[in-house]
């Protein structure tokens, strides 16, 4: 008793009864249970939300990756969907693999550590099994025209459609920002594998982007253009960015040999795809991202 006095330990009740000081930081604590209630699910209003319907919290896989495992160690994660898995894996310096079946999830993905990670990020991991050549592109429509698309629209940071039908011929949105608050324009991508392109095409991309009242649209195709397709382009007049007056095509047309060779559609500084928004223009507010 004279010791804890001596240290400070002891408090009193107003009868002068004597009571021990005790600090977490000193006391073994609790084993952690297998019913967890301390993290929260994803919620409509959830910050990290990026609309997937299964889609984990980042706390969660972060706590069970921590507990099963130590750094360099591998993660598999083979029905992966929007990376939450691989994200915490990353944070927690884990080696990982992850598989989907759908390119929309290794796009979102990749879009998703790019975002939390900068672009450096990239070096770091190898995406197979998608395009790499002309060749490569042709067995994929072949295979499936549907993932051919997702995968074209994702080359120029476009949100692929998730249904097949019913998309008024548009495969893909990517966004801009109109002005510094959270107000956003459209590029609506149009994806076309044929080996025939006409000029019609180009007039229905046109009269889409009138009826959705999007800024601008790219037509993506497989074949090259003919000379008609390119006179549709050249008549599709032009759309001046608010941010800074520069103008650009309303309507453009690029191949995805040009696509591979590394060339992509003029338009105005792109928002990576997927995630909200207003989080990426309030970002990008922010030099050090690098963004």
């Amino acid at each position: 008793m004279e010791r804890f006095e001596n240290e400070g330990r002891l408090v009193y009740s107003s009868t002068g009864y004597p009571q021990l000081k005790r600090y977490l930081d000193e006391m073994p604590g609790q084993m952690v249970q297998d019913v967890w209630t301390d993290i929260r699910p994803i919620n409509n209003r959830a910050a990290e939300r990026l609309g997937y319907p299964t889609q984990k919290p980042l706390a969660l896989l972060d706590r069970i990756i921590a507990a099963s495992s130590n750094e360099g160690d591998t993660v598999l994660d083979p029905f992966c969907g929007c990376g939450t898995t691989v994200d915490a894996a990353q944070r927690l310096k884990r080696r990982w693999i992850g598989i989907d079946i759908t390119y929309i999830a290794i796009d979102l993905i990749e879009k998703r550590l790019r975002h939390t990670f900068g672009a450096e990020v990239c070096d770091s991991f190898e995406i197979l099994g998608i395009p790499r050549d002309i060749g490569g592109a042709q067995a994929l429509f072949d295979r499936s025209p549907f993932d051919f698309e997702r995968w074209a629209v994702s080359l120029i940071n476009a949100q692929p459609n998730e249904k097949q039908v019913g998309d008024k011929g548009i495969d893909g949105v990517a966004r801009f920002p109109l002005d510094t608050k959270s107000a956003v324009g459209k590029v609506l991508a149009s994806v076309k594998g044929g080996k025939t392109v006409t000029p019609q095409f180009v007039r229905d991309l046109i009269g889409t982007i009138d009826t959705q009242e999007a800024q601008m649209g790219v037509l993506i195709t497989m074949a090259e253009p003919s000379k008609g397709v390119l006179d549709a382009v050249a008549h599709g007049r032009t759309y001046t960015w608010p941010v800074n007056g520069e103008t650009f095509p309303r309507v453009q047309v690029i191949t995805v040999k040009q696509l591979l060779q590394g060339r992509r559609p003029k338009t105005p500084s792109l928002l990576m795809p997927y995630i909200p928004a207003a989080k990426l223009i309030a970002s990008s507010a922010q030099p050090t991202l690098g963004f």
